[in-house]
């Protein structure tokens, strides 16, 4: 099974190899990872998506927390989160092609956000099946390029993953 880890820590430089490097150590594969900052300039949250199951969820977090620049740790209940992904699809569009596929990026709430003369680029961001979804329509059209940001996720409703306090 997936989960969903979203980690708040310092923002500075090396974190984010600390943290990757804890998971190659472990010989844990991470499917995605998105880091940015947050509301709080000194703060990134970084979106960790791995495959596994309870007990090495609860491995990772323990570890995650012994890490001097982490701040909090907290695993994203599938029902109880916001998940996306962003995509860039370059896609060929000849003459005969064109509005089929801007009728598809109409359908899926695909923006266009370039035109030449052989191509459209479509910029979608939705959930990783939605994603997969575009990708299996455009392809008999054939698809020339595909650029995805990892998944970031934020839990649904009021609950928020918060500093406790802010860091030294």
């Amino acid at each position: 099974m997936k989960y969903t880890i979203s980690v708040l820590v310092e923002n500075h430089a090396g974190v984010l190899s600390k943290v990757s490097g804890l998971f190659s150590r472990r010989g844990f594969n991470i499917d995605s990872l998105a880091v940015g900052i947050t509301e709080d300039p000194s703060v990134s949250r970084m979106t960790i998506v791995v495959d596994g199951d309870e007990y090495i969820v609860e491995q990772l977090e323990k570890q995650l927390n012994k890490l001097i620049p982490v701040i909090k740790v907290k695993t994203l209940a599938p029902s109880e989160k916001i998940a996306r992904t962003l995509s860039l699809i370059k896609v060929s569009a000849g003459t005969g092609k064109r509005e089929d596929i801007m009728r598809i990026s109409e359908l899926m709430g695909a923006r266009i956000v370039d035109v030449t003369r052989s191509t459209l680029t479509l910029e979608f961001s939705d959930t990783t099946d939605r994603t997969e979804t575009l990708e299996t329509l455009l392809r008999p059209y054939g698809i020339k390029e595909i650029v995805r940001t990892g998944i970031i996720a934020l839990e649904k409703g009021p609950n928020c993953t918060r500093l406790s306090k802010r860091p030294h």
